[in-house]
């Protein structure tokens, strides 16, 4: 049976996941060893980014893989005492979180090792390279 060729976005998005795998991999290998996932990792970010508290459908919103369990990947910060919730003034119904200190510790631990993980993932690429891709997938976003 002849192959059929592939067509040009099919083979970019091929290699697109390909290259995130390989990118998710060496990342949660660097949280992992901190105890947390890649989603609680993320979180931990978005807080400290923010740099106020959050709604916490704000933060299912900035996550960069979209999970249905936002509730109990909070739960687990909570319980690791990584994040704190705490009500709303302007709205009653919404529960707001905030990273605690740490929180903020836990993550200073990791940045150096996550920015060593990203050059190494990264390092057949030229800073011009990267500039493009970042570009090109921002596009796609």
């Amino acid at each position: 049976m002849p192959r059929r060729p592939h067509a040009p976005s099919s083979l970019a998005s091929v290699e697109t996941l390909c290259a995130a795998d390989r990118i998710r991999v060496r990342a949660a290998a660097v949280v992992g060893a901190a105890g947390l996932t890649l989603s609680q990792f993320n979180t931990l970010r978005i807080l400290r980014g923010a740099g106020e508290p959050l709604p916490i459908m704000e933060i299912r919103r900035r996550l960069i893989e979209r999970t249905p369990g936002i509730t109990r990947l909070i739960d687990g910060l909570e319980r690791m005492k990584l994040v704190t919730r705490c009500p709303c003034d302007t709205d009653r119904r919404a529960t707001m979180c905030a990273i605690t200190d740490a929180g903020l510790a836990r993550l200073g631990q990791l940045d150096r090792p996550m920015a060593d993980s990203d050059r190494e993932a990264l390092a057949d690429l030229s800073k011009a390279d990267i500039a493009q891709l970042t570009a090109l997938l921002r596009r796609i976003r």
